[in-house]
């Protein structure tokens, strides 16, 4: 969730999608970033996009993130207001809301992308650090 100004808040909405696509680069999934079309957007909002990772076990793209700029609807609602500079009138501030990562969907696509034939795992090389430098996880017999 993210305040900003109305000058930089489709800004900030693109750098909150980019930061959930450079987290699916990073590990090595595929992804796409959707912009959602006007008919789908909820009420409040007035841009949308989802980020997808492809999860190649069951075929299909699973939504990991979702990322709208509401402008000053919440803020309207909710009587979140800034001062520009001082002696200004005050103004609403934007809202943004990030869902982050769906963390079990990551962890599907990271299987199902990573899986070898022997049913072990390649670790996705960012992760090796958390992981004891551990590259791969057995296949569980």
């Amino acid at each position: 969730y993210k305040f900003t100004t109305p000058e930089t808040s489709y800004a900030e909405l693109e750098s909150l999608v980019e930061a959930a696509c450079d987290i699916c680069k990073a590990l090595g999934l595929a992804y796409r970033r959707l912009e959602i079309v006007t008919g789908d957007l909820g009420f409040s909002a007035t841009k949308k996009y989802d980020v997808e990772v492809w999860a190649a076990g069951s075929g299909e793209w699973l939504e990991v993130s979702s990322c709208s700029n509401t402008e000053a609807f919440q803020a309207r609602r909710a009587n979140i207001k800034y001062r520009p500079t001082e002696g200004k009138k005050t103004q609403f501030v934007h809202t943004l809301n990030g869902s982050g990562l769906a963390t079990p969907r990551i962890l599907i696509a990271i299987l199902e992308n990573y899986q070898q034939a022997d049913g072990s795992v390649i670790i996705p090389d960012v992760l090796r650090p958390y992981l004891g430098g551990a590259n791969k996880i057995p296949a569980q017999k």
